[in-house]
């Protein structure tokens, strides 16, 4: 509703117009300066003289066409005129308008609406969602992200056609473990993943992106270990093994594959019709294709070997499944005694960490060279408990003769080190312990049965009887520790099946490193050195578990009827390797012909990350030549965390290549580990565990506390986590929704290896969805029911602003897409954020309310113009903003007018990515808003300093440009100024034309354009020339600065030339401004005495 003030405003200036066009009584046109600025400030009289002497025909139509131009020039200025004072006057009128009246409109309008429009109807699983009639008026993540996913998986969005002539992108999702539940490291994995796969679906790629679980041998065999026995008093031993496998498939079917639901929460496009299981029957038959292939190669062989047993799961595990502590330094003993020598030679002393290992010493080490032990070269030392005899070795490569005394005992069965002297000597190697860590018959009757730790304290005790003891010290050591049961991982040799990696791990470091042909890309980049590193060093593979829950090794044991020894494994020659049982029957019986035999299965299973480095083959049907495998293998990108980059990796690449024929992948992105906001590790005992649901639905204190109640921390460890989440979220966690949780994850992307995640900051991107909500609400309403886009828009005829929001848009395309396809993420968040807050709520819908503040005709084309503009911002805009935030987009998405008509499309998700528009692009517009921008900033920084109390109110308002080119640019842009500086009026002045105006603050823009704002009342001079003061101070620190850098010894010479050319237009500007503010400084003294 246009204001009745606005209306007078515009008949006055009409009416002055029209008599100042009629010859007959010319009217000299005079507008006020108050309300337009110097630019529109023009005589638009027009006198007509009495003829002297008859005109000809010619000269008659010479004039009539001279009157008519001058005509329609006057009502070009007419309507400039009407526009510039109907936004002033709207401008005024919003400000002035009775309070009283705006509330009782606003609450007219609410008694007229119908609640029951702005909810949702109810939609039925699977349809597309019901919108509610008018758009709510504040964002609702629940409301917003409900019913969406259901429609897209049932529509087949997700879903990729390995017939497609489109070329393929493909992920193959991390699998998550089956015991799991959705923790803030899926979620960011779901974040970067989705926002890539759902980029590359919309630019024309055949997309997939593969969702699987792993059956995760040790974790889940763990968790249904517990399970029996805290429901029925049972350990796997007492139910036997295949009733215990029975039992965890029960629990995988009943409580596995949580996480994968949970996945959709978070909007994941992931091709749920491929969705697959580590032990699903086409995974099993790939793992026993896999190990059959291998070892018939010779990858894959079985020796006795030194490994990292854990005494808790009693099995074998990796190398790299032994990591010590994050601060790995722990105090241990160093416990001295010694070895009475052969023939009363006296006795040799020897320090170990490990004392009760001695049990299984079977020699002495000592350095060759070593002089003080030369008399001992050959001989022997006798074992105090057994009489063993340990013959004295020399070994310079273990033996540092600087270090202790010198001597080293040798336990080749419980020593890595020890075991390779072994190896060398050909010792013999005694193992003295159970499989769950106790003393066994090897380390004789004093001790047998003991747990390792009590018989470390027994042999001390024992050592000290004999008089053999020499004392102890404390001793900085590494303790490796199991990551799933935190058990101290014991050493020990054992039988075991190994990967032979010396040959594939080359392959997979020449694939990452060979410059003439690189098939693999770390990034970050950094990665690159640590996999060279890894790989150069890589110790063979132990694949063998202990455990019941996993892929059954496919080896099968020959005892023969007249073999001497007939436990499992006794002669290495006698496993039979094959894909089943029947074809492992079928070789036994042609190699042992004619011998009779007992034929069973090794009972060990294999390596979880055996089976998962098979992952992007199996997925997608290898060993069969499916339509899958010629369609999407290799894989596109594998993004994942750091920290499995050898557990899982580099076993996919060597697997990859060896079995599929290429790299799996031909990028890796590592995406940073998160911690708490502290940057501490996220740990259960410290209560700073983050749930994405939590975030996601909201939760109070309380409901983390009782989440907490539901775990199993000790009282202690409670009362610590219990007082960090009340530090953290003491009103607990606001609900964030999926879309915001998405964004600020890929936002943090940026931070190196670490992210230190701050819930505030998610809760700060649910605020800016609400922004945007509210954003696109108000555009909309601008845009009639039946609006229809255009089908093609050309800025070159649109006002300023529009051609401008264009422009920035075409530039955050640009940005957006660069920043992906280069990995970038964090930068590609920044570049859509930046245009929806900065641009185009902040500045752009800003700016056109003066072409919508009623239906003045003098704006129609204006408005026309800006619709259109809108319209095509907001289907860019969202289509831009989609793989980032899916739910808020496509709900926005659909309730634009037109949309459907203009794209033919039925979501968003399955529209095309942005691409720039090349005529869009204008770099002077932008130059220009550039410049309006810092003149709106410089009066609004004014207005806050001047209107502490008063903020709404608007002020008068100056420009004085220091040429004709900057005037040319303001004054052209009033109407924006105005409007988005919130002015009562705006005029230009020119220097050397006009003069400061008096009483005003003022703020410099740049060396070319300074503001004033006049202030009600008496100007606080003391105040202005205070801030001149420090100004000029700084100006002078700066010019200081730069002549000393110019006057240095050999700057003519050495600097270039370019360098030099900045410095001194960077001086200029210097001296320009310092001599600006000098004369500010003097106006408003010259001001302060004249009052005076």
């Amino acid at each position: 509703m246009v204001s009745l003030s606005l209306i007078l405003g515009l008949k006055h200036i009409t009416k002055t117009l029209t008599n100042a066009l009629r010859p007959s009584k010319p009217t000299p046109f005079l507008l006020d300066a108050a309300l337009f600025p110097l630019s529109h400030q023009s005589s638009a009289a027009m006198s007509q003289q009495p003829d002297t002497k008859p005109l000809t025909e010619e000269e008659l139509e010479r004039k009539k066409k001279k009157e008519e131009k001058a005509k329609e020039k006057e009502l070009k200025k007419q309507k400039a005129l009407e526009k510039a004072e109907l936004a002033k006057l709207k401008a005024q009128q919003g400000s002035n308008a009775p309070k009283k009246s705006a509330k009782k409109s606003a609450k007219r309008e609410a008694d007229d609406e119908n609640p029951e429009d702005f909810v949702d109807p109810e939609t039925p699983s699977g349809e597309k969602k019901r919108l509610s009639n008018q758009m709510a008026k504040q964002y609702s993540p629940a409301s917003v992200e409900k019913s969406w996913y259901a429609w897209w998986e049932k529509s087949g969005f997700f879903q990729a056609d390995a017939s497609s002539s489109k070329p393929p992108f493909v992920i193959v999702l991390p699998p998550p473990n089956v015991t799991g539940a959705l923790h803030i490291g899926h979620a960011l994995t779901c974040a970067i993943e989705d926002t890539i796969i759902r980029w590359r679906r919309m630019s024309g790629y055949n997309a997939l992106w593969v969702p699987g679980m792993d059956h995760a041998g040790i974790a889940t065999q763990v968790v249904v270990e517990k399970k029996l026995k805290r429901e029925r008093g049972l350990t796997r031993h007492d139910v036997g093994r295949e009733n215990f496998v029975n039992e965890v498939w029960k629990w995988k079917d009943e409580y596995g594959g949580t996480i994968l639901g949970q996945l959709r929460r978070l909007g994941a496009s992931l091709d749920w019709s491929r969705e697959c299981f580590t032990m699903d029957e086409k995974r099993s038959k790939a793992v026993m294709e896999a190990f059959n292939r291998l070892y018939k190669e010779g990858l894959i062989y079985r020796d006795l070997r030194l490994v990292n047993w854990d005494c808790i799961l009693r099995t074998a595990i990796s190398d790299i499944e032994v990591p010590s502590y994050e601060k790995p330094v722990e105090f241990g003993v160093l416990t001295s005694f010694a070895y009475p020598l052969e023939g009363e030679l006296g006795e040799i002393v020897v320090a170990t960490t490990r004392v009760e290992t001695m049990l299984g010493d079977t020699a002495i080490a000592i350095h060759p060279e070593d002089k003080r032990y030369s008399h001992l070269h050959g001989k022997f030392a006798i074992h105090p408990f057994n009489g063993r005899k340990l013959p004295i070795i020399c070994d310079a490569i273990l033996v540092d003769p600087t270090f202790g005394t010198g001597a080293v005992k040798i336990t080749p069965a419980h020593d890595p080190n020890d075991f390779e002297v072994g190896k060398r000597h050909n010792l013999e190697f005694i193992n003295i312990f159970t499989d769950d860590g106790k003393i066994n018959s090897n380390g004789g009757a004093d001790f047998v049965g003991m747990p390792r730790f009590k018989a470390r304290e027994a042999v001390i005790d024992a050592l000290q009887k004999k008089k053999l003891y020499r004392g102890a010290q404390n001793n900085e050591m590494r303790l490796g520790l199991c990551s799933r049961t935190n058990d101290v991982i014991e050493p020990m040799i054992k039988p075991q099946w190994y990967v032979s990696c010396s040959s594939i791990a080359k392959e997979a470091l020449d694939a990452a490193m060979d410059d003439q042909n690189r098939k693999l890309e770390f990034i970050p980049k950094q990665y690159t050195a640590e996999w060279k590193r890894w790989l150069e060093n890589i110790r063979d593979w132990c694949i063998s578990r202990q455990l019941w829950w996993g892929h059954r090794i496919p080896a099968w044991y020959v005892t023969l009827e007249d073999d001497e020894l007939k436990e499992l494994g006794a002669y290495n020659d006698h496993w039979i390797v094959a894909p089943n049982e029947e074809q492992a029957l079928a070789e036994a019986r042609k190699k042992y012909s004619g011998k009779k035999f007992e034929m069973s299965q090794d009972p060990d299973v294999l390596d979880t990350w055996f089976s998962s480095g098979l992952f992007p083959l199996s997925v997608l049907g290898w060993p069969d030549d499916t339509d899958d495998l010629k369609a999407f293998y290799p894989t596109s990108v594998l993004e994942t965390g750091h920290d499995i980059l050898f557990f899982w990796v580099a076993r996919m690449v060597m697997l990859g290549i060896k079995l599929g024929g290429d790299v799996p992948f031909s990028k890796v992105y590592l995406h940073p580990m998160i911690r708490d906001a502290h940057g501490r590790k996220m740990s259960k005992s410290l209560g700073n565990v983050i749930d994405p649901l939590e975030v996601i639905n909201g939760i109070s204190l309380e409901g983390l506390h009782k989440r907490l109640e539901g775990g199993n921390l000790d009282p202690n460890e409670l009362a610590t986590a219990k007082e960090g989440q009340r530090k953290d979220f003491p009103n607990g966690i606001a609900e964030c929704g999926a879309d915001a949780l998405r964004f600020a994850l890929v936002s943090y992307t940026a931070q190196s290896d670490k992210i230190n995640l701050d819930i505030l900051r998610v809760v700060g991107y649910r605020q800016w969805c609400n922004k945007l909500w509210n954003a696109v609400r108000f555009a909309m309403s601008k845009l009639p029911d039946d609006y229809t886009p255009p089908s093609t828009i050309n800025p070159e005829t649109m006002p300023f602003s529009c051609r401008w929001i264009l422009s920035v848009l075409n530039k955050a395309i640009s940005k957006t897409v660069l920043s992906l396809n280069s990995y970038e993420f964090s930068d590609a968040t920044t570049s859509v954020y930046s245009w929806w807050q900065y641009q185009f709520c902040d500045i752009f819908i800003e700016a056109i309310k003066p072409y919508f503040a009623g239906d003045n005709p003098a704006f129609s084309s204006e408005r026309k113009f800006s619709q259109d503009a809108l319209w095509a911002c907001l289907e860019i805009g969202l289509r831009l903003l989609h793989p980032f935030m899916p739910f808020i987009t496509e709900e926005l998405w659909q309730r634009l007018p037109g949309v459907k008509s203009h794209t033919k499309k039925e979501s968003i998700m399955m529209c095309d990515y942005p691409s720039p528009i090349e005529s869009w692009t204008n770099e002077r517009v932008e130059y220009e808003m550039d410049l309006v921008e810092s003149t709106v900033r410089s009066l609004r920084s004014l207005r806050a300093e001047l209107l502490a109390k008063q903020k709404n109110e608007r002020l008068p308002a100056f420009a004085l440009c220091q040429n004709d080119e900057v005037a040319k640019i303001i004054r052209s842009c009033e109407l924006e100024i105005l409007t988005l500086a919130t002015l009562s009026s705006f005029k230009v002045l020119l220097s050397g034309v006009d003069d400061a105006p008096a009483g005003c603050a003022f703020e410099n823009v740049n060396e070319n354009l300074k503001v004033y704002l006049k202030v009600h009342g008496t100007l606080n001079a003391e105040a202005e020339r205070e801030k001149i003061k420090n100004k000029m101070d700084e100006i002078l620190k700066q010019q200081e600065k730069l002549k000393k850098i110019i006057s240095a010894s050999g700057y003519q010479e050495k600097v270039p030339s370019h360098i030099q050319e900045e410095n001194a237009t960077k001086l200029a500007k210097l001296l320009q401004e310092f001599e600006f503010f000098k004369k500010e400084s003097d106006r408003l003294e010259s001001e302060s005495q004249h009052q005076k």
